[in-house]
């Protein structure tokens, strides 16, 4: 998310003109347009709506009203945004985005303090994501819209939620046909990693989705007079993800395939720091927590945003070490609405690390391989 006070305008540098060659099979899911331009070098993008965006938000109005109902008027610091399925249709024709995948940003439900209300509204906001935006018939919003699920988890999370959260889990799958599981880094204190999710991580394990870590405001931070998104939302993801490493989720739950909101917050430049650890073990033991070899090919496992994170300073930390197959578009939209003042190219910082035909496998070919249900929609 962002603050409608930043300068859109700052820091866009014109796109250069990059000799790569489109790949063959993302061009003929392109159609005419990207055919030509693979008939010889690529010098440019693809025309039209190509991208997936995998990091982008819903606010239905139950939604937004029960919110408010609740004095909930802002998610990390920034007020809800308008939302519509038209404003949602509309944005992505400007940008050249084909499909957006959306998540339900924080609270998610963690506002309501019955664990019945909590599982109501999960149920709500899963149904109306796959009956209105995913499967829907509609016109205009026929293949436009994936999604991942949102679960019945309060904070700090207790058994109850998480036997909740299973049952909600198998349903948006199995039943909703969801494109994945939506999680928060941290539930009140109660951060991804800990035992009482284990559970959970055994469903999500055997449902083998992809489960997209969002970003929560964590408890007790300094408080600086500044939106916790725009640099606390990073770090908690880092928690999060640091701390599945220390108690052995990735090794236990080797079919869950993590998607790491924005970047993976400041994992990709803290990899190395964040596993010494695991290097030392050592010291692991006698810290009494699981050190058994390099971390890296866990984090190098993950999946990556480019949400508000295109910049070189991160795009280029996080291919170094995870590789282009393993970094996902993402625009952050609606609350990133102020950074999108005008239609076109929606992140052109990217042509500073990627050639035209990785852009392609970032923006397209990479959701299109791990979202094999979005995949036939969108090209059937």
């Amino acid at each position: 998310m962002t603050d409608p006070r930043l300068d859109a305008a700052h820091g866009v540098r014109r796109r250069g003109i990059l000799k790569a060659a489109v790949p063959l099979g993302a061009a003929a899911a392109l159609g005419p347009s990207v055919a030509h331009a693979e008939a010889a070098e690529a010098t440019a993008l693809p025309t039209g709506n190509y991208r997936i965006d995998v990091h982008c938000h819903l606010v239905p109005d139950f939604y937004r009203t029960s919110l408010a109902a609740h004095g909930v008027v802002e998610s990390g610091g920034v007020p809800f945004p308008a939302w519509s399925p038209t404003l949602a249709v509309n944005f992505m024709n400007r940008y050249g985005i084909q499909t957006q995948v959306v998540s339900v940003s924080e609270p998610g439900v963690m506002y309501l303090s019955s664990a019945a209300d909590r599982v109501a509204m999960a149920r709500r906001l899963n149904d109306y994501m796959s009956k209105s935006l995913v499967h829907t018939d509609t016109a205009g919003l026929k293949g436009r819209f994936g999604a991942f699920a949102v679960l019945p988890l309060g904070g700090p999370v207790t058994e109850e939620d998480v036997a909740a959260a299973v049952v909600e889990a198998r349903r948006a799958v199995r039943e909703l046909k969801l494109d994945g599981v939506g999680i928060f880094s941290s539930y009140k204190g109660t951060y991804l990693g800990d035992p009482v999710f284990e559970p959970l991580m055994k469903v999500l394990d055997e449902l083998g989705v992809m489960v997209f870590i969002h970003p929560t405001t964590p408890q007790n931070y300094p408080d600086l007079g500044l939106p916790p998104f725009l640099y606390e939302f990073t770090f908690d993801t880092t928690r999060a993800l640091v701390n599945m490493l220390y108690k052995g989720v990735y090794t236990r739950r080797p079919n869950i395939r993590w998607l790491g909101a924005h970047a993976g917050g400041t994992l990709p430049y803290l990899s190395f720091r964040t596993s010494l650890l695991t290097l030392t073990p050592a010291i692991a033991q006698t810290l009494g927590i699981a050190g058994a070899d390099d971390s890296s090919p866990h984090f190098r496992k993950l999946f990556y945003d480019t949400a508000l994170s295109h910049a070189p300073q991160a795009m280029k930390s996080v291919r170094e070490l995870a590789g282009d197959e393993h970094i996902l578009f993402a625009t952050d939209w609606p609350f990133s609405g102020a950074l999108f003042p005008t239609k076109g190219d929606p992140a052109p910082q990217l042509d500073e690390t990627f050639s035209p035909a990785a852009r392609v496998k970032v923006e397209r070919s990479n959701a299109l391989a791990q979202f094999p249900e979005l995949a036939g929609r969108v090209k059937g």
